[in-house]
């Protein structure tokens, strides 16, 4: 039968002791660290997928056991299945199983608790089902006091930006200027930079109006992509 726990095997034959040991460290997973409790069993991002893709049929009860997993790389083959399963409803056109998909995703939230997860997922369900629809629950999403949930309002947009859509990105980015966490910063950064590789005049000018507050490794993450000069313009020349 194919379900959670022939999953669960499956990754521990191909787990290893000494990439766990690294990821530990990566994640930050020590006390008072970001991933503060998580566990790794030490299992490469292409295995993950390759597992999530053989099992892509397993129903969502059993992709729940492997989301509540204490495992990590349990966790994260549970959002690459779902993400088959959304690719696949959308594919027949079956707006029921999209939201059912959909639905999962924000009511089970609370075990997506890494960036890695987040980013593996968020664009792919929430962000392609919310396209068309109200988005009120980024912005809500937004202004939570997880760090978590403010990271999927941000990283969901990226959907948008890849079809050369930037007002809900720039939107939730200003929300999210102040924020004190830097995986806030480095994911606002980043989305910045992907609106700058499709429209570099929309980011430069969102830029000349916040460079000078927002953190540093938002700017330093949204100017990767400028030239030296460039680079220096905003970090250097003139007074932060």
């Amino acid at each position: 039968m194919n379900n959670a726990e022939l999953v669960i095997k499956e990754l521990k034959k191909v787990s290893n002791k000494t990439k766990a040991g690294f990821l530990q460290k990566y994640f930050k997973t020590g006390v008072g660290e970001y991933g503060e409790g998580d566990i790794f069993i030490g299992v490469t991002v292409p295995v993950m997928r390759s597992v999530a893709r053989v099992h892509k049929d397993i129903e969502l009860p059993e992709v729940l056991k492997l989301l509540s997993s204490e495992i990590h790389e349990h966790r994260f083959v549970a959002l690459e299945i779902l993400v088959f399963k959304y690719e696949q409803a959308t594919k027949l056109k079956n707006s029921a199983q999209q939201k059912k998909i959909f639905n999962f995703y924000i009511k089970n939230k609370k075990y997506i608790n890494n960036w890695d997860l987040v980013d593996t997922s968020v664009e792919y369900i929430v962000g392609v089902y919310l396209e068309h629809l109200d988005k009120d629950i980024l912005y809500t999403l937004a202004k939570s006091k997880r760090i978590w949930d403010r990271r999927i309002a941000v990283i969901a947009t990226f959907a948008y930006i890849k079809k050369g859509e930037f007002k809900e990105s720039l939107k939730i980015i200003e929300m999210l200027m102040q924020d004190t966490h830097d995986l806030i910063h480095k994911a606002c950064g980043w989305m910045l930079r992907e609106i700058g590789k499709r429209f570099k005049e929309t980011e430069v000018a969102f830029l000349a109006q916040h460079y000078k507050t927002m953190p540093r490794t938002m700017l330093r993450y949204s100017i990767e992509h400028f030239s030296r000069d460039e680079r220096d313009f905003y970090l250097h020349k003139i007074k932060m």
